[in-house]
């Protein structure tokens, strides 16, 4: 089976590219990604077989020949906080425009989109409302597809496991709100192993799943476990919401795209889901969140 990824080189990417090795079915993996930096970066993952190819959403010669023979998709590419050079509509939306597009003329089998859990294209939040919108364009394609909505991720190069080691590395952590929204994290390895079992056509066949971890608990408990996994304790202080939201809302208004209110929001949602129904439909085993969080912090 041939299994092109695009955005191959973000965290999920390259999770994707660690666990490949270990099925049992032959894969030939093509990490599909939008730099020569990012190919180099990303050639140590890639096994036998497997290459990396350059493309760009907005040239579809480029991503004709890189799906050429491909049984399945896998699509990576978003943001989560905007930049100078790209937003939500262009990431999200119009990225997943062409590779679904691209999809179709190479008449691959089967389409894999990661998403987030909360994504809803009539949702007030732009980021929830353009993944929702990506996911109404794969569902209108005419491909057989899968969605996999993933929460906050854990585990190598992620921006969460970045994100805990600040929090839990000291003696202090200031968290939004007191960090008391619920986290549902999911290991990346459960994500990548969850996308490679979905390629094939029989797997969740036209279905949108909710990929979440075992355990649902507020941020300032993650943290907390964190440290204390670590060897000391942490004392968690609160950043106020509504403050922060205005702040942001003026600094974008000077300053342009970068970490917003929509942002603020997404990292704040409880996330509160059933685990088993996605996990069992894959096939998949979720890693627990003490192993979750020793890997992610290098402690296995």
């Amino acid at each position: 089976m041939k299994i092109v990824i695009t955005g191959a080189n973000s965290a999920t990417g390259q999770a994707i590219l660690r666990c490949a090795s270990q099925q049992a079915a032959a894969i030939t993996l093509v990490a599909a990604v939008r730099s020569e930096r990012a190919a180099e970066e990303i050639r140590p993952l890639l096994g036998q077989g497997a290459c990396a190819v350059q493309i760009s959403y907005g040239d579809p010669g480029s991503l004709d020949a890189a799906f050429q023979g491909a049984s399945a998709v896998i699509h990576l590419a978003g943001i989560l906080v905007e930049r100078p050079d790209s937003n939500y509509e262009q990431a999200n939306v119009a990225s997943t425009r062409s590779v679904a597009e691209a999809a179709k003329r190479a008449s691959v089998e089967k389409f894999v989109l990661v998403s987030a859990t909360g994504a809803d294209e009539k949702s007030s939040n732009r980021y929830y409302r353009t993944k929702g919108e990506a996911e109404a364009l794969v569902r209108a394609s005419g491909l057989c597809y899968t969605i996999l909505r993933a929460p906050l991720l854990l585990g190598p190069e992620t921006e969460g496991t970045a994100a805990l080691a600040r929090n839990a590395g000291g003696n202090e952590a200031k968290l939004i709100g007191g960090g008391r929204h619920l986290q549902q994290p999911l290991f990346v390895d459960d994500l990548a192993r969850a996308a490679l079992a979905a390629c094939q056509p029989s797997v969740a066949s036209n279905r949108t799943l909710d990929l979440v971890g075992p355990v649902s608990l507020p941020e300032r408990e993650l943290v907390e476990r964190a440290a204390r996994l670590l060897g000391h304790t942490v004392r968690v202080r609160s950043i106020p919401k509504a403050p922060l939201r205005l702040v942001l809302a003026i600094r974008g208004c000077v300053s342009g795209p970068g970490f917003s209110r929509d942002v603020v929001d997404v990292i704040t949602a409880d996330t509160r889901l059933d685990c088993q129904a996605a996990a069992s439909t894959l096939g998949i085993q979720l890693t627990g969140l003490d192993e979750m969080i020793k890997k992610s912090l290098g402690k296995i």
